[in-house]
């Protein structure tokens, strides 16, 4: 993009969806020029999430009309640009999370000086968490993109920017699962498979994929899945006996729960083994209550550091 078409507005097209459960409809909108800090990026693949779909749904924060998406790859003309995060606060300083404090996580649909950079005949149309990849063009906070090595093939790094990358770095980064352990992944959709390969890459003997969805079954073979469990066809025992019952009683030494239902996420402690930690292993919780405490915390947490997500792209899968 050169510096004369920097500073003009584009119009393209995006995907707009403009209110709760109406089914997403192909416009052309009108995206500002970047400001200080900003950049404006040409998308090249994008990828679906389920966040954007709860978020099309309602189900988290309502705010219309809105370009969703939040998983892509695209490609910027600007010579060495300086992507991630601030490397002052104590998060991006700690090494153990990129949540940086300094440009934090924004959840209202705008960009950080609180305002939109997209709009259609006048109107302004909401963000998904400052960026919105179901777009030709979009404008994202330099903060928040990765510079990834051009001949990584595209639509997998933007199928690996979020839910893959998240239970991926979970199992690597955050449990550190050791070799010959025994792991069990709670929804085999793309935060669990991204676990399955992590816990697989760490050298976990045993790994037990959990799904009510019997397709599910091949697929995590595919990423290194030694059980599954189709809790289906068990008469609704709960999962975490179903879990015991394959691993002599005990339990497992790690539990990713990776569909964000509550009760799962009692079934997911029940189901690991016991520990001086078992008078609390308990939780009552409803879909989504701990987001904030617990997971917000963890989000991006997941590779350590931005630069560490190029290993994850590089990575050799099963």
């Amino acid at each position: 993009m050169s510096k004369s078409s920097s500073s003009q507005v584009i119009t393209c097209k995006a995907a707009v969806c403009w209110g709760v459960g109406e089914p997403l409809k192909v416009e052309e909108i009108q995206v500002e020029p970047p400001k200080f800090s900003e950049i404006r990026v040409k998308m090249l693949c994008a990828s679906l999430c389920h966040t954007d779909t709860l978020h099309a749904e309602g189900s988290l924060i309502p705010l219309f009309p809105r370009v969703l998406g939040h998983e892509g790859v695209g490609y910027v003309s600007l010579d060495d640009p300086t992507f991630g995060e601030c490397q002052e606060c104590e998060n991006c300083s700690s090494g153990k999370t990129n949540l940086c404090l300094k440009y934090p996580f924004i959840l209202n649909g705008l960009m950080p000086d609180g305002t939109s950079r997209i709009s259609i005949n006048g109107q302004k149309l909401y963000h998904l968490f400052t960026c919105s990849t179901l777009s030709e063009y979009m404008v994202i906070d330099t903060n928040y993109v990765v510079k990834i090595d051009p001949s990584i093939d595209l639509p997998h790094a933007s199928f690996l920017s979020c839910g893959f990358s998240t239970g991926f770095g979970s199992a690597w980064r955050e449990a550190n699962v050791e070799k010959g352990s025994s792991v069990a992944v709670i929804g085999l959709g793309a935060v669990g498979l991204g676990a399955i390969e992590g816990a697989r890459m760490q050298g976990a003997a045993k790994i037990i994929g959990i799904d009510k969805n019997e397709k599910k079954r091949e697929k995590g073979q595919a990423f290194g899945m030694t059980d599954f469990i189709n809790p289906e066809e068990y008469f609704n025992k709960p999962i975490s006996e179903l879990i015991k019952d394959i691993t002599g009683g005990l339990g497992v030494d790690y539990c990713f729960e990776c569909t964000g239902v509550g009760p799962l996420i009692n079934e997911a402690l029940l189901a690991t083994k016991p520990s001086e930690l078992e008078a609390g292993r308990h939780l009552r919780t409803r879909h989504y209550e701990l987001f904030g405490t617990i997971w917000l915390r963890k989000l991006y947490k997941i590779n350590g550091k931005i630069s560490n997500l190029s290993k994850l792209l590089v990575s050799k899968l099963v």
